[in-house]
């Protein structure tokens, strides 16, 4: 092999390794710091653009998710606020046969007015009560409720609206009804009992709804969750993997700096020629 000064090809070749063995120990490290293997569009433009699209994905989930977060809490809030009217309207039915007995003295039957006409007032209060973030299944205020169903809006989940208002086609029953008298207390009775069959529907029926909307909840987490998984296996590093990669070019590098030097050391050779 011939030596030269002016041009030094086995430290330009050490040169070439050194650089090559330095740029992978540099994409090595940053693949450990990040924890990613494609963190930006340069790492690997296709791979990239295709996790980005899944990001995209994933976040639209995300607000899927929101929304029907907010329709289990407002079917929740509903039911719990039916079930207690549907409790009083069963508690008035007791108050209201107790009233139809022709022996009541005066004070007792007065006593059980007062008692009814205070039931009344709180059905009208738990149904007045029962909304969460703006929204009120149970007073008429507003019609049925759409919620996301999918990423790209365009399925929906529905609440059903069910005023259970008094003097409405639910609860028949008004403010005014009274069990004063043992024909009133009578005819209060038969309202009763059609109040209590249509709001046992009308809940029956909002909990048919929230009961599916609990299992999409489910459905959208597990795509989430399996979303999430396909971005982390096309963008996360392998850190064990990367960990062995880094101690071999680490050694990698210590030999070609060696070799650097060798290379670099070998044109002082044709000095000891001119003693």
């Amino acid at each position: 092999m011939s030596i030269s000064v002016q041009n030094n090809s086995s430290a330009l070749l050490a040169l070439q390794n050194l650089n090559r063995t330095n740029d992978q120990l540099s994409d090595v490290q940053k693949e450990i710091s990040t924890t990613l293997r494609v963190g930006e569009a340069k790492d690997n433009p296709a791979v990239w653009a295709t996790a980005q699209g899944q990001k995209h994905d994933l976040d639209n989930l995300g607000s899927v998710t929101a929304s029907l977060n907010r329709a289990s809490s407002i079917s929740d809030v509903a039911l719990a606020a039916g079930q207690q009217v549907l409790d009083l309207l069963n508690s008035m039915k007791s108050t209201a046969l107790t009233a139809q007995d022709s022996q009541l003295t005066g004070d007792a039957r007065t006593s059980l007015s007062a008692d009814f006409a205070g039931m009344l007032q709180r059905i009208a209060n738990a149904v007045s009560q029962a909304g969460f973030d703006g929204a009120n299944l149970l007073d008429g205020s507003g019609g049925n409720l759409r919620f996301l169903a999918t990423a790209d809006a365009t399925q929906v989940v529905t609440l059903p609206a069910k005023s259970l208002a008094l003097g409405g086609s639910i609860i028949t029953l008004s403010s005014a009804s009274t069990i004063g008298t043992t024909m009133s207390a009578s005819a209060v009775m038969t309202q009763i009992d059609a109040s209590i069959a249509n709001v046992t529907s009308a809940l029956a029926d909002i909990g048919n709804q929230a009961k599916l909307i609990d299992a999409h909840t489910k459905l959208v987490a597990n795509l989430s969750n399996v979303l999430s998984t396909g971005i982390g296996g096309l963008t996360n590093a392998d850190t064990a993997a990367d960990s062995a990669r880094l101690a071999a070019l680490q050694l990698q590098q210590q030999i070609g700096q060696q070799s650097l030097n060798i290379a670099n050391s070998m044109p002082s050779i044709l000095l000891s020629l001119f003693k």
